[in-house]
């Protein structure tokens, strides 16, 4: 969207990387290695990895391998993960944001595991939010929708009260099958129609309205 707007809900599901943590650098290296370990050309493989899970990454990449690699592929990917912090910082306008909403009905929805969400967001000085819906807590991956509809339940609201923030197509998807409306953050998220986009979090401003309502000005 070119114009300013404000959208409201009662409560905000974001996702983590490229959102609030720019962890790009990290990923994108461990994904060079796995792609050049089975042949396939990066560009390729970052087409769909950014918001899936990873073994779901490679099953779509590798349909017919078997899911027990895909999943020890994984495991040793979230592993080396974990331990690499440097240049993992957040997203410009991000601390801001999450003080913000501090006294605010918010979940964190990422396709990270329990333990990488905790080391990227203290890497990045971030709050890490009460409700966390993370790759332990479901079943499926995004594009599913499952992982938001988990978040809005343990908020105890309905989807279309809720506003997700996301920056992947996978994450988009999701946001979108859940009923939700999404505001797309950072370069890639234009291209998956969103109800906004904004480049960063620096063109957001949160402003609680009585009963219980948050409204999210976008500013371009």
């Amino acid at each position: 969207m070119t114009a300013d707007t404000t959208l409201t809900a009662r409560g905000l599901l974001l996702d983590m990387d490229s959102t609030l943590v720019n962890s790009e650098a990290v990923v994108e290296h461990l994904w060079r290695g796995w792609a050049a370990t089975h042949g396939l050309p990066i560009e390729d493989v970052l087409a769909v990895a950014h918001g899936r899970q990873g073994w779901a990454t490679m099953a779509q990449l590798l349909p017919d391998r078997d899911v027990a690699l895909n999943l020890a592929d994984n495991a040793r990917m979230l592993a080396e993960e974990t331990r690499i912090v440097e240049g993992v910082v957040p997203i410009a306008g991000a601390p801001a944001f999450m003080a913000a909403l501090t006294h605010l009905p918010h979940a964190l929805v990422t396709s990270a595991n329990s333990a990488l969400t905790t080391v990227r967001m203290d890497a990045a000085g971030l709050p890490i939010p009460a409700i966390r819906i993370t790759a332990e807590s479901v079943n499926v991956s995004k594009p599913d929708p499952e992982g938001f509809l988990k978040a809005a339940a343990e908020l105890g609201l309905p989807a279309e009260d809720c506003l997700v923030f996301e920056d992947s197509e996978a994450g988009i998807a999701a946001g979108k099958a859940a009923g939700m409306r999404v505001v797309g953050v950072g370069p890639r998220a234009g291209a998956f129609s969103p109800a906004a986009h904004v480049h960063d979090l620096t063109h957001i401003r949160i402003e609680e309205r009585p009963g219980g309502v948050i409204a999210v000005h976008i500013r371009n």
